[in-house]
């Protein structure tokens, strides 16, 4: 596991102050034979003054939720000099075929397979808060705009009414008060997008209308370099499992989508769970406090001592 340590100088420091403004683009990482899923490697940042969740999700480009759930002992406002936080830079594909742009929920991630390298590029990304979950769909980049123009729904003027008394305006050009950012790519001929944001807070949450968000930087890259009617597949795989090398078992569990607000989702043990774990109970011992509190981070069941 990579250990990455801030130091004290001018340069060092100037650095890391451009990064609380703009985030790193999107992990990259190198594809193997196609039997194997584990891509990237955990980072451990140790924790220096000033230091907090957001800038640290900036920084890494991750997920605020994700970040949360592999650091459940830190409080992501107020860490503690010294203290290390894991970056959850390590995973294990979806159960997919390799190919264009696959979102998956549980984990508020988005990859895109580079048709022309054996690469993918993941990104982190907000979607549908409970109640207006982003729809799993199959379907095709429709439609790319820059600088685009947010009209309200009837839906969200209603909605917006009953929240705060009073209607949106009709439209929102470009600007800073558009909830869209700099750039939008349509699913197919849907309502739905994949956009920037005019909130830097939110990316990797569950905060949107049913969108998809991302920084604008991703966005940008994403505007850039793919494609209209780029396959784009959205799904929900809380639970990842691998079979590395042919031996090395590898599972990687989220928590699963509620429409809930008050409760979580539970992680269901299906047949295919217990067939790749099996009888070994030592290997449920391991595996059985992750299902209880999933931490999204990519765990190895092998023997103990």
């Amino acid at each position: 596991m990579k250990k990455y340590k801030k130091t004290p100088t001018i340069f060092f420091v100037c650095f890391s102050l451009l990064l609380l403004i703009k985030p790193t683009l999107a992990s990259v990482y190198e594809l193997g034979d196609v039997n194997k899923r584990l891509i990237g490697t955990p980072i451990i940042h140790t924790v220096v003054k000033g230091d907090y969740f957001q800038q640290l999700a900036e920084q890494y480009n991750v997920g605020f939720l994700a970040l949360l759930a592999a650091n459940p002992q830190q409080d992501p406002f107020l860490l503690k000099e010294g203290t290390e936080v894991v970056i959850p830079n390590q995973m294990l594909l979806p159960f997919i075929t390799r190919k264009g742009i696959v979102i998956n929920l549980p984990e508020l991630r988005l990859y895109y397979f580079s048709p022309e390298e054996n690469k993918v590029h993941v990104f982190p990304v907000g979607i549908g808060r409970q109640g207006l979950s982003t729809p799993l769909t199959s379907t095709y980049i429709g439609e790319k705009r820059e600088n685009p123009t947010w009209r309200p729904t009837q839906e969200m003027q209603e909605r917006h009414f009953a929240e705060h008394g009073e209607y949106l305006a009709k439209e929102f050009p470009a600007g800073p008060n558009n909830p869209f950012g700099k750039y939008a790519l349509r699913l197919g001929t849907s309502e739905y997008l994949i956009h920037g944001s005019n909130k830097r807070f939110g990316i990797g949450m569950r905060a949107s209308s049913g969108c998809i968000r991302m920084y604008d930087d991703d966005i940008k890259w994403l505007f850039d370099n793919v494609p209209i009617n780029t396959k784009v597949r959205v799904v929900n795989q809380p639970v990842k499992m691998s079979f590395e090398n042919g031996d090395k078992q590898l599972i990687e569990i989220h928590q699963p989508l509620t429409e809930d607000e008050s409760s979580q989702g539970k992680v269901i043990v299906t047949k295919a769970l217990q067939k790749f774990v099996g009888p070994n109970r030592e290997y449920w011992q391991q595996l059985l406090p992750v299902i209880e509190n999933p931490h999204g981070l990519v765990v190895e069941l092998a023997p103990q001592g």
